[in-house]
């Protein structure tokens, strides 16, 4: 990033925190007033915001003594922009987080511990993998709001065409995308360069990026090489799409499935509600969901990921006695359920998965996948570990360099985020 960028970014943000802030005493709080606690929501400000601007509405209008002033961050921006107002003590009261953050802001003491809390007396309610994915040397820091992982999405009726399933490995995979464009003419996968799609190819042969209990990095080690050898090869044979290495390949790839041009991917499900949008799948029985396919150990899983609702540490008593309040309103199974009938997005509590939700195909897909998520490890530095990947691994993809120089250069990068590592 350019020096002028960075300034520019900087002043923004300080600019943001000053006018959002209800941490540090709202000025417009009256002693016998409401309180006026600041959330910064980072979802996607046209498909999802409007329905958590309903549920703030909601809230207020059965808590007389407190208000909500909503601002929506872009995700992208919202992590360095709560550092950098933490660290100055002029941050929101509430943060949508996403759950990779917890470690970092937890370690730096920018979130409320919230066990025992109003916020967490619904907690036997929550899946508990999703509790620990929010804690941190043994406290809790977030509550869960939506979860997610990834999955292999297909286009039913292109399968059956083929007569092919879901493909259990990645083996199954090569052959059944040789099948489908065999018989359909169209290709039957396109995978992804960036690291976190990746990341299930790992799992597949029981590895990580790094050890954090040996507090080793593994990126270049022998399961690894393999998990990305098994990765490269699906972008080169029948019926398997070229890597895409352009800015853009996210788009292209999630054009080209919705609109029937490829058979199969892996993505989220916060992408549901957009399949629907594609020619593809205006009968939304046609999406099928099914878990990653296994590597060689018949491991199976990818990432589990979501956001959270955290509690700035540094707001007074009375903005987090509101934002306490207002966190167990967002995360109960009432606004769980409202938020995935109009997002379609996955609840992180069983009681929300209401018939009415699991009604919607791509909500009830999703949740039977989610038993083979796998939490991240509680490292500060683990959603970071990520960027040296995302920089080699389109080099790779793209033939610029072979994979074991690429895999070589991410593991120095690697050992540079945590210096207290081994190799």
């Amino acid at each position: 990033m350019r020096r002028g960028t960075a300034a520019t970014a900087l002043v923004a943000s300080l600019a943001l925190a000053a006018t959002a802030c209800g941490g540090s005493g709202d000025s417009g709080d009256k002693a016998s007033g409401p309180v006026t606690i600041t959330w910064w929501d980072t979802s996607n400000a046209t498909n999802e915001a409007p329905t958590y601007k309903a549920l703030v509405k909601e809230f207020e209008a059965a808590h007389k003594d407190v208000k909500v002033k909503y601002v929506n961050v872009p995700f992208d921006q919202a992590q360095n922009k709560f550092d950098t107002a933490a660290g100055s003590q002029g941050a929101p009261d509430i943060l949508r987080s996403e759950v990779g953050w917890t470690p970092a802001f937890a370690k730096k003491g920018f979130f409320l511990p919230l066990d025992g809390t109003e916020a967490l007396k619904d907690q036997a309610q929550f899946q508990s993998s999703l509790i620990t994915q929010a804690q941190y040397e043994g406290k809790t820091y977030g509550v869960p709001l939506v979860t997610d992982t990834l999955a292999l999405v297909y286009n039913k009726a292109l399968f059956a065409k083929a007569g092919v399933e879901a493909p259990k490995t990645w083996d199954d995979l090569r052959k059944a995308a040789a099948t489908v464009k065999e018989k359909t003419g169209v290709d039957g996968y396109w995978g992804s360069t960036q690291a976190y799609y990746a990341q299930s190819f790992l799992y597949g042969e029981g590895t990580d990026t790094v050890d954090a209990a040996a507090k080793k990095v593994t990126v270049d080690s022998p399961a690894a090489r393999k998990a990305y050898g098994t990765w490269l090869s699906l972008f080169d044979g029948k019926g398997l799409h070229k890597a895409d290495t352009t800015a853009d390949a996210y788009a292209h790839i999630q054009d080209a499935f919705v609109n029937g041009k490829v058979a199969a991917i892996v993505q989220g499900p916060w992408e549901i509600t957009n399949f629907y949008k594609g020619t593809a799948f205006k009968d939304k029985a046609n999406l099928g969901i099914a878990t990653v396919p296994a590597g060689s150990t018949g491991k199976a899983g990818a990432p589990t990921g979501g956001h959270n609702l955290s509690v700035y540490a540094g707001s007074d008593a009375a903005h987090q006695k509101a934002a306490l309040k207002f966190v167990n309103f967002m995360t109960s199974a009432s606004s769980q359920s409202a938020i995935a009938l109009k997002n379609s997005t996955l609840p992180t509590r069983d009681d929300a998965y209401t018939a009415e939700v699991k009604a919607d195909p791509g909500i009830a897909g999703f949740q039977g996948v989610l038993a083979a998520a796998q939490p991240r490890p509680a490292l500060p530095e683990y959603s970071s570990l990520w960027g040296p990947l995302d920089t080699e691994l389109p080099k790779i993809a793209g033939g610029k360099e072979s994979l074991d120089k690429g895999l070589g250069n991410a593991e120095l990068a690697i050992a540079k985020l945590v210096p207290d590592f081994s190799k």
